[in-house]
Formats: structure tokens, C-alpha cells, sequence
């Protein structure tokens, strides 16, 4: 079969990393090693490493306390079978992560602020080793953590002001988000927000239902950041 030239491993697996809201987490059962998995909600470091917020009370967090191996499968939720739906296998280690990663994960989960401050409960960060794509027939490949992350070196600019960009937007420019979302990407008509600035593109989320928007060049700083965004605004309301 000849390689398909429109299909890019690397996009397709950080689409749906970045997209995914929830997941299927594997980890090994303290004292017999037997596979066992569960259902995790999922947010996305600026690099695009998976953020879980776990209770210790948790089976899958006692698992992973005694052997932090874990392999955790996001899919697209595509409508109709499910198995003609991309999805990507993230296997690495899971451990404990600084309390920075709060506002990642809970501009995705909102919802969860209420259990963040259970003294049970901690945010975790999955160290990928390795990524599996599935993402159709002849589509299935082999990842390295190069492929799947971001590299922030150059930068912090932009990953500091992350959290002061995204209010701005929300707050002062909805509209715009709106439009990138239905005019851009072709989504239905919603409350759609800003949930997550990288160096390569912007994440919007309604709900939770989440899509991710590249930019056109990689960004740096608060400044670019600004033209880029403008840019596809200007796109977005001429389409």
C-alpha cells in the first residue's frame, strides 16, 4: 500500500491528545501485577503531556504508587462503530506533579475544582516513553515522545502569559473564539471558549467537547501570539 502523502502521524496524534477530555487508564494491580483499567477525565501540560487529578483512595492511584507504569488510550469518539475512530496509546510512567498544573487541568474540568482542594486528591503528570496511533486502515504507527510533545525551548515567553491570554480572550474576545470554532473548524454553533495556548495552536472548548486549531507558524511570545490570533480571526469572519 502507498503511504498516504495528506496523513501526518504526528498532527493526528497530538489532535487528539490535545482534544481528548477523558481517557481509558491501564495500570498493574498492587501485589499480583494483574492489568487493570479505569476511567480517567484528561487535561494537557503546555507540551501536551496528559494531566490526571487522582484520589489516593483510588485503585488506579495505589497501582500506580507501587509501579508508576501506565499506558493511557484517547480516542476521537467518532460517531457510529468506534473502531473506525482514531485513537492513540500513551504508555510511560505516572506520578505526582506540581500544583501549577492546576490550571490546566480545570480550565478543561471546571467542574472538578470542587475536589482539587480534597487533601486525597493530586495532579498527576504521564511521562510518555512511547505513543501507538491507530488512525485507520494502513494508519497505524509507532511514536516517539519527540512526535507527541511540544518542544518549549524558546518559549517561556509565551507559556508564562498563557493563562492572562486565555482570560483576555474569553472575556474580550468570545466572539472571536466562536468564529474560529464554526468558521475555521466546522463545529456547530456554541458557547465556544479558550481552554489551552501552545507554541503551535489554540485549544476551544464547548462543553466538553473539545477541537484544536493550529496556527500557521509556530508562536514564541505574547506578541506574535496577538498577530497570529488576529490573523485567523480575520480568516474566520471572511470565510
Amino acid at each position: 500500500m502507498k503511504p498516504d502523502p495528506d496523513f501526518d502521524p504526528q498532527k493526528a496524534a497530538k489532535k487528539l491528545m490535545r482534544e481528548g477530555r477523558s481517557g481509558a487508564l491501564a495500570t498493574l494491580m498492587s501485589g499480583t501485577g494483574d492489568p487493570y483499567c479505569s476511567l480517567v477525565n484528561v487535561a494537557t501540560a503546555p507540551d501536551g503531556a496528559p494531566l490526571l487529578l487522582l484520589s489516593t483512595l483510588a485503585v488506579h492511584t495505589k497501582n500506580l504508587t507501587a509501579d508508576a507504569r501506565v499506558s493511557l488510550m484517547l480516542d476521537e469518539r467518532k460517531a457510529g462503530d468506534p473502531l473506525e475512530g482514531a485513537r492513540v496509546m500513551l504508555m510511560g510512567t505516572c506520578a505526582k506533579t506540581e500544583a501549577s498544573a492546576a490550571g490546566a487541568y480545570l480550565r478543561r474540568h471546571p467542574e472538578a475544582e470542587m475536589f482539587a482542594g480534597f487533601k486525597d486528591f493530586s495532579f498527576y503528570r504521564v511521562e510518555i516513553s512511547k505513543a501507538h496511533l491507530v488512525a485507520g486502515f494502513g494508519r497505524i504507527v509507532d511514536l516517539k515522545p519527540a512526535d507527541v510533545l511540544i518542544d518549549l525551548t524558546g518559549a517561556e515567553a509565551l507559556i508564562e502569559a498563557e493563562a492572562d491570554a486565555i482570560a483576555h480572550m474569553n472575556a474580550d474576545h468570545a466572539e472571536a473564539c466562536r468564529l474560529y470554532a464554526t468558521k475555521l473548524l466546522g463545529a456547530p454553533d456554541g458557547d465556544w471558549r479558550c481552554a489551552g495556548i501552545d507554541p503551535e495552536g489554540i485549544e476551544l472548548q464547548n462543553g466538553q467537547t473539545a477541537l484544536r486549531l493550529l496556527f500557521p507558524q509556530r508562536v514564541t511570545g505574547p506578541g506574535p501570539l496577538r498577530a497570529v490570533l488576529k490573523q485567523l480571526a480575520d480568516e474566520a469572519r471572511t470565510a
